[in-house]
C-alpha cells in the first residue's frame, strides 16, 4: 500500500498536519474553490521564489496564509513592499482580510518539491536527466537526508517512446508511518513534451505526537 499511495496523504494526522486548517459545512465548496484560487495565484505570482507549501487558515472574515519559501527576501521585497502588494492582490481576489506569514525553508535540499523543481528546470534547460537526478540526490544526501528516490517519466532525451527512469540513495521506508517522508510531483515542459518528476525524501523518524515535525526544516518570520 505504501508504494501506491501519496506518502503525504498517508501520514496526515499521524506525523503531518493539514495544509488547509479550517472547517465548514454549508460553505465548504466555496471555501475549497477559494483555496484553489489562492494557491494557483501564489504559485503563478511567486513562480521564481522557490515556494514549497502554502497553508491556509480561516477565522470569520479573515484568511491567514503561511507561505513556506527558500527565498523569503524575494517574497517580502524591499521594506516589505512585495508582500504588501501580494496581500492587497489577495484581498481583492477573495474579498476578505488577508494576513500573510512568510516562513523560511532553511534547507531547500531536504524539500521534495524544491528538489523536484530543480530537476525539472534542468531538464527544461536540456541537461541530461541522469546528471540532473544524480546531482540533486547528492546535494540532498549531503544536507542530512536518510534517503532519497527520484523518478522521471516521459520522452527522455527526446526518445521516440516514453519510459520511466528511477534512481535512489539510502533508504526510503514508505510503509513506516512514523518515517518523515516528503513527496512531490513536478512537471517539466521540454521541446519533446512534458516530463513528470517525482521525488521522495526520507528525513528520519519522528514520534506520532509531533505532527509538525516536518517544520524543523523551517524558520518563521513575517
Amino acid at each position: 500500500m505504501g508504494q501506491k499511495i501519496n506518502p503525504t496523504g498517508l501520514r496526515v494526522g499521524i506525523i503531518r498536519d493539514w495544509e488547509a486548517k479550517w472547517y465548514a459545512e454549508k460553505e465548504f465548496a466555496a471555501y475549497l474553490g477559494e483555496d484553489l484560487k489562492i494557491r494557483k495565484y501564489i504559485e503563478k505570482r511567486l513562480a521564481d521564489a522557490s515556494v514549497s507549501t502554502v497553508e491556509i487558515e480561516r477565522a470569520a472574515n479573515r484568511v491567514n496564509i503561511s507561505i513556506h519559501t527558500a527565498k523569503p527576501g524575494m517574497v517580502i521585497g524591499k521594506g516589505g513592499s512585495e508582500v504588501e502588494n501580494l496581500r492587497k492582490e489577495l484581498n481583492n481576489l477573495t474579498g476578505k482580510r488577508v494576513h500573510i506569514n512568510i516562513i523560511e525553508i532553511k534547507k531547500p535540499d531536504l524539500d521534495a518539491k524544491l528538489v523536484g523543481e530543480n530537476i525539472a528546470r534542468q531538464l527544461e534547460g536540456r541537461v541530461a536527466f541522469r546528471r540532473a537526478m544524480r546531482g540533486a540526490m547528492q546535494r540532498t544526501m549531503r544536507s542530512g537526508a536518510k534517503g532519497i528516490k527520484t523518478q522521471v517519466a516521459g520522452r527522455l532525451n527526446g526518445a521516440d517512446m516514453s519510459r520511466v527512469e528511477a534512481y535512489s540513495d539510502g533508504t526510503v521506508p514508505l510503509h513506516t508511518l512514523r518515517a518523515d517522508i516528503d513527496y512531490a510531483w513536478v512537471e517539466a515542459h521540454t521541446t519533446y513534451g512534458s516530463l513528470g518528476v517525482k521525488t521522495w525524501i526520507y528525513r528520519g523518524e519522528v514520534l506520532p505526537d509531533k505532527p509538525n515535525a516536518n517544520k524543523n526544516n523551517e524558520q518563521g518570520g513575517k
